[in-house]
C-alpha cells in the first residue's frame, strides 16, 4: 500500500501549452501580467464588499434609531464604539449612552399589562382555599353546634 496522496495525473507536467515560438521569460512575464490583473480584481472586490458592508451597518444603525425616536445623527458615535453591528448591540449601545441624546429607558406597555396581570393573580391567590384550609373548614364546620357558629365560621373565611 502506498502513502501517497497525491493523483498520478498531476505528477506529469502540461508541457504542452509552450510552443516553440515563446520562451520562458515570455510564459513568466504572462504569468506576472495575469497576476497583477488577479490582485486588482480582488482589491476592487474587496472595496465592494467593505462598501457594502459598511452601508448595510449603517441601515441597521438607522432602523434601530427610528424605531426609538432618537436623532439619526447620533449613527457617527455608534459606527465607532461598535464593532458588530446587530439590532442587539445597537439596543445595548442605547441603553448604556441614551442619556447623552436624552433618551430614557421607558416601560414599554407590554410590562404594564404584565404587572396589572400579575397584580389580579395575587389578588386572587391571596384569598384562595388551599386544601389544607379546606380540610381545617370542613372540620370547623363539622364541629360547629348552631347556626350562629357556622355564619361566624363562613365569615372567618371572606
Amino acid at each position: 500500500m502506498s502513502n501517497n496522496y497525491w493523483d498520478e495525473d498531476e505528477d506529469e507536467l502540461d508541457t504542452d501549452t509552450i510552443t516553440g515560438n515563446e520562451s520562458g521569460s515570455d510564459l513568466l512575464k504572462k504569468l506576472r501580467k495575469a497576476k497583477r490583473s488577479d490582485e486588482k480584481r480582488i482589491k476592487e472586490l474587496t472595496e465592494q464588499l467593505e462598501g457594502f458592508s459598511k452601508v448595510q451597518r449603517e441601515r441597521t444603525v438607522k432602523e434601530v434609531l427610528e424605531q426609538k425616536g432618537v436623532n439619526p445623527k447620533a449613527v457617527r458615535l455608534i459606527l465607532k464604539d461598535l464593532d458588530e453591528v446587530t439590532e442587539e448591540s445597537v439596543n445595548n449601545w442605547l441603553e448604556d449612552n441614551g442619556d447623552l441624546f436624552g433618551l430614557t429607558t421607558q416601560e414599554t406597555p407590554q410590562n404594564n399589562v404584565d404587572r396589572a396581570a400579575l397584580r389580579q393573580q395575587d389578588a386572587i391567590t391571596q384569598g384562595a382555599i388551599t386544601p389544607d384550609r379546606a380540610e381545617n373548614l370542613e372540620q370547623r364546620l363539622g364541629a360547629a353546634e348552631s347556626a350562629e357558629e357556622i355564619l361566624s365560621i363562613l365569615r372567618s373565611q371572606e
